[in-house]
Order: C-alpha cells, then sequence, then structure tokens
C-alpha cells in the first residue's frame, strides 16, 4: 500500500470499529431492557447529533487548555495504538523495532491523559474519577506488560510485525492461554467499561466528564471506542496471528478477528458489574497480577 492509501485504511478502520461498537451497545442495552432496537445502524449518527446540539459547559476557573486538548490527546493515542497493528505483511503505518514498548508508552500515557481530564476541570466528581483511574489503571498497565511481553518471547523481538510472523505454526492465545482473557481486561480498563469504569461511572455522574457536553463530549466519547478498537486490534494481532489466514485476504482476517474480540469485550462490559475499588485492587494484585506473572514465566520456560 501505498503511504495514503495506507493512511485511509487506518482511518476507515478507526472509524468503522468504533462504530461497530457503538451498535453492539445499542443492540445490547435494547435486548437487555426487552424492546425492539429502532435502526440501531443509524443510532451512533443520532447520538453524534444530540450531543453536538448541547451548549458547551464551563466550570469555574478550570485549567481550560488542558482541559480542552485531553479529549483529543486520549484520541490521538488511541489512534496510535492501532498504527502500530500491520494490515498486511508489507501494510503497517508504524513499522517500529521496539512495537510493544511503544504500545506500553500508549497505556501509560492514557493513565496520564485520562487523570488530566479529570482534574483540570477544577471538579470535584472529576477529581475522584481521575484518582480512582490512576489506582486501577497503573496495575492493570503491569499486567498488560507482562503478557506482551510473554507474546513477545517466541518471536525473540518487541517488533509487532514479528510477533505475527512467529505465530504461523501456533497462535499465542493456544501457546499462553492465560495472556488473552488479561489483556482483555486492559482493554475495559483504558476505556473505562464495565467492571472498570471507575474514571466515568454513574456513581460519580460521568466522573472526568461529568462537566464536558458538546463537541468536546463528542471527542471524548469517541475517544473512548477508539481505545477499545485499538486494545482488540492489537490483542487479535499479538495473540490471533494478526491477519495471518488461509484463502481470504490479510487485512479481512484481521478485520474479522478485531470484530470478534470486539464481541467479547463489549459482552463482558455489560455481563460483569462493577465491584468496590478496594475489591478491584485487592483482586487485581492478589489474583490477576500474580497470573500475569505465572504467564511470563510459563512462556519463558517454553522459549527455554
Amino acid at each position: 500500500m501505498t503511504p495514503i492509501v495506507l493512511t485511509m485504511t487506518w482511518v476507515a478502520f478507526l472509524l468503522g470499529m468504533a462504530w461497530y461498537i457503538a451498535v453492539l451497545d445499542g443492540l445490547w442495552a435494547a435486548a437487555r431492557e426487552g424492546r425492539q432496537p429502532r435502526a440501531p445502524l443509524a443510532n451512533p449518527l443520532y447520538r453524534c447529533a444530540t450531543i453536538l446540539r448541547q451548549q458547551s459547559n464551563l466550570t469555574e476557573a478550570p485549567d481550560l487548555l488542558n482541559w480542552r486538548l485531553a479529549p483529543a490527546l486520549y484520541a490521538g493515542l488511541a489512534g496510535t495504538g492501532v498504527a502500530l497493528v500491520p494490515f498486511s505483511s508489507a501494510s503497517v503505518l508504524a513499522d517500529l523495532e521496539v512495537g510493544i514498548v511503544w504500545w506500553g508508552a500508549v497505556e501509560a500515557l492514557t493513565v496520564v491523559v485520562v487523570f488530566l481530564h479529570g482534574w483540570s476541570a477544577n471538579s470535584q466528581l472529576g477529581l475522584i474519577g481521575a484518582y480512582r483511574y490512576v489506582a486501577i489503571g497503573l496495575p492493570v498497565m503491569l499486567i498488560s506488560m507482562f503478557v506482551l511481553i510473554a507474546a513477545a518471547l517466541p518471536a525473540e523481538s518487541l517488533a509487532v510485525p514479528k510477533i505475527i510472523e512467529s505465530q504461523h505454526e501456533l497462535w499465542n492465545v493456544i501457546r499462553q492461554p492465560l495472556g488473552l482473557p488479561l489483556f482483555l481486561l486492559l482493554g475495559l480498563s483504558l476505556s473505562f467499561r464495565g467492571p472498570f469504569n471507575y474514571a466515568d461511572s454513574a456513581d460519580l455522574a460521568d466522573g472526568t466528564a461529568s462537566e464536558i457536553s458538546g463537541a468536546a463530549r463528542l471527542v471524548w466519547e469517541f475517544a473512548r471506542l477508539a481505545m477499545l478498537v485499538a486494545t482488540a486490534a492489537m490483542a487479535a494481532t499479538v495473540f490471533l496471528g494478526g491477519y495471518l489466514g488461509p484463502v481470504l485476504p490479510g487485512p479481512l482476517w484481521l478485520l474479522l478477528k478485531t470484530a470478534v474480540v470486539l464481541v467479547l469485550l463489549v459482552a463482558l462490559s455489560h455481563l460483569f458489574a462493577r465491584i468496590s475499588p478496594s475489591r478491584m485492587l485487592t483482586l487485581i494484585w492478589i489474583v490477576l497480577m500474580p497470573l500475569a506473572f505465572i504467564d511470563l514465566v510459563w512462556a519463558g520456560l517454553v522459549a527455554l
């Protein structure tokens, strides 16, 4: 692909998958409420129009520059994460020898940006949501890096394309069965959905997003969807072989695998209730973190 075609493919993939998540959420909500969904494919567009008609809100003495920049930075980080994902053996927007390290930087900066968004509004509920997100997000990020390093060991490289090539014979989800489930938790945490929604939860009246409306709100909601897309695409790439597959072209395989992972993430978002932050921290440090370490040790032993 030429750079222009590759960039257009990247944009179309990000926008299309974000729309796909919004449709899945609408269908799930309709099924839970026992009603027939109305125009599910158009609902995301109606949602966008509704948000854009809202008047922009302004709190007292906010850090206005950071408050306005945070949603765009969040969306930019999601786009950077998708840029690491190869669409085929010769088509990747950001072909880096340290792609896994770059993804780790995306995770870390997401924690910073979400905290900045809640703090800069000069709002109590936003600040509480920001602190809760940092407390949960940092240990989940460590879990993610354990399982990603474990997935990189068979390839003997931190480059994402080489990790894909190492899965020609066997996908990493089979080599390391703990890796994919633990990594999916990262997707819920980075986009604060379902059991990991501690930043913008209902008990905080939307937390870090409690004071935003209009265009800023639209960018923030899109960024949450885009970050979930980035995590699903990385999961499909690192654990499910990415573009590898018979008969169909590589980009289509990546699209199908990402769509399946997104179905799992949306289902997890709606099926599992959120527990208190203290209990979640206990679960992460006492149960999930040791499991991630076991996954890394197992991958190391197999590599040796």
